[in-house]
């Protein structure tokens, strides 16, 4: 009987000390990943200026958002002047997508007349209906537009 306890005793001290093991190393595994982040520094010139934009992007259709992207804008923004690159970013918690978009200045961004941004928009929807199989609209709709100072 004495044994049984013993063990009973040693596996719950096992038990308590490994789940203690996983939630320290959730917590402090996740400080690392925004530690390295953080020091991640990328040389912007001084007047440059990023282009924030947010887009409502299902789970099940990330893929199909990914190669609309690649399709319309992708080529567009690589011929055009002032433009610095860019970063797509996904949250599955929140199905969203960002995309940072840098440009030389916020005068060459806003140079770019509306009329060839509605054109590679009318792209952009097109290969993201044909992708998702929806028959009108954008599946990929604008839900957050801003700009930010690099520091």
């Amino acid at each position: 009987m004495k044994t049984l306890r013993t063990k009973y005793f040693i596996e719950k001290i096992f038990s308590f000390l490994l789940l203690s093991v996983i939630f320290i190393s959730t917590i402090f595994g996740n400080v690392k990943n925004i530690q390295a982040e953080s020091l991640l520094k990328v040389n912007f010139p001084k007047e440059s200026i990023v282009e924030h934009l947010k887009l409502d992007v299902p789970k099940k259709f990330k893929n199909a958002w990914l190669k609309a992207e690649e399709g319309s804008w992708e080529p567009w923004l690589l011929k055009q002047d002032g433009f610095l690159g860019r970063q797509l970013f996904w949250d599955p918690k929140e199905e969203e997508a960002t995309l940072l978009i840098g440009w030389e200045s916020r005068a060459v961004w806003k140079s770019i007349s509306q009329t060839e941004i509605n054109l590679v928009q009318h792209d952009f929807e097109k290969i993201a209906r044909k992708e998702t199989g929806e028959q009108s609209g954008n599946p990929f709709p604008l839900i957050f537009e801003g700009e930010l100072n690099p520091e």
